[in-house]
């Protein structure tokens, strides 16, 4: 029996009788863009998360975008972020003809390293976005005290953290604005693309709701160029039964990865971290191996699915080469592209399948001193 990284139809089988009824429900209203369902789930979502107004868009880099320009982000203004994260991040930036200015990582937790965030500081400074990698929250605290004190906003990516908490705040609520991923691969996944922005500031949100309809705040009078970014009704629909399970879900995932890592603790690899002010969701579980690929390939043998997340960090990537950055410059974010492994895990595995990934590993590293990481 095979493990994938990801059993999306375990998880839908788990709750096929409630996706099937939202679904015909949305198809017999005759209502399929921005319907009741969205404007529920904007509140359930705003509810759950503790910020006081969400606008559904159409993906997680269109939330990104969507922030960003709400900020009054344009050519000319630097925008802070980790050079280890998915393209999107940086994309978002570069769209609008700012500049993203990369830091490296923490070691441990893989998000954005706030120590270097001051040194990075400039008058063109706008805003900086901590990426709450992986399902574990960035440092927020210094880094809100830091955004005050030189006037910058903060914008969490919160795509890979549905649910996790700082020091008891549940992430994309905590900053000046927060951007959701509902990717049907994330902890709160939708079945196609969907996104969302979170903020309490009334303006912020008001300012993303006529830029993801081609900047109309009353139809077909455009008062700026927007976007047609519309969370789809049918997606949000599906997002509400599934908002019902997500802290089951994350629990589930909580106990997969304990166990996981209670097997593989012997091996002596670096396993995931969750730092004393977090609580850690685990979108991924990911380990280091310094020999990735031959690893890659024994787990493959075995029936056991991995993938790489990320084989390079933002700044050499081509479409940042303009930048002018080189190998070395992030050394932290450079070694864990090389070394990172995401390992299997999702809330329907079962405790046989942690132990046949787990037996996996040791018999590999048993075999191969030179796997570790």
């Amino acid at each position: 029996m095979n493990i994938p990284l990801l059993d999306l139809t375990a998880q839908y089988q788990s709750i096929q009788p409630e996706i099937e009824k939202a679904m015909s429900e949305v198809l017999a209203s005759g209502q399929f863009i921005l319907g009741p369902n969205v404007s529920a789930l904007e509140q359930e979502v705003a509810a759950y998360l503790g910020s006081k107004y969400a606008v559904g868009v159409g993906s997680g880099t269109d939330a990104l975008v969507l922030a960003l320009r709400a900020l009054e982000i344009q050519r000319g203004d630097e925008v802070i972020i980790p050079t280890y994260t998915f393209f999107a991040t940086a994309e978002a930036v570069m769209l609008l003809g700012a500049t993203p200015v990369f830091v490296d990582i923490d070691p441990h937790t893989y998000c954005l390293n706030v120590r270097q965030v001051n040194d990075r500081i400039t008058t063109k400074t706008k805003a900086v976005i901590p990426v709450h990698l992986y399902g574990h929250s960035a440092e927020l605290a210094p880094l809100l005290d830091l955004a005050a004190a030189h006037a910058v906003k903060v914008v969490e990516d919160n795509a890979q953290a549905f649910g996790a908490e700082y020091d008891g705040r549940k992430t994309g609520a905590v900053g000046h604005v927060g951007c959701l991923s509902f990717f049907p691969s994330k902890n709160l996944g939708a079945y196609g693309d969907a996104g969302m922005v979170v903020t309490s500031d009334v303006v912020l949100a008001e300012r993303v709701q006529m830029l993801r309809t081609h900047g109309w705040r009353t139809k077909y009078y455009a008062e700026q160029i927007g976007y047609n970014s519309r969370l789809d009704e049918l997606q949000a629909a599906f997002l509400r039964v599934k908002l019902r399970y997500v802290d089951t879900w994350n629990g589930r995932r909580r106990e997969l990865a304990h166990e996981l890592s209670a097997r593989l603790t012997a091996l002596d690899i670096p396993l995931p971290f969750e730092a004393s002010h977090a609580k850690h969701v685990y979108h991924l579980y990911i380990v280091r191996l310094k020999k990735r690929s031959s690893a890659q390939r024994y787990l493959k043998e075995q029936g056991i699915g991995s993938a790489i997340y990320y084989p390079v960090p933002l700044h050499l990537t081509e479409a940042c080469r303009f930048y002018g950055h080189r190998e070395g410059d992030f050394p932290v974010a450079e070694q864990a592209a090389k070394e990172t492994l995401a390992l299997p895990l999702y809330p329907e595995m079962n405790d046989e399948q942690v132990e046949r990934i787990a037996a996996a590993l040791r018999d590999l590293i048993q075999s191969d001193s030179a796997i570790l990481g």
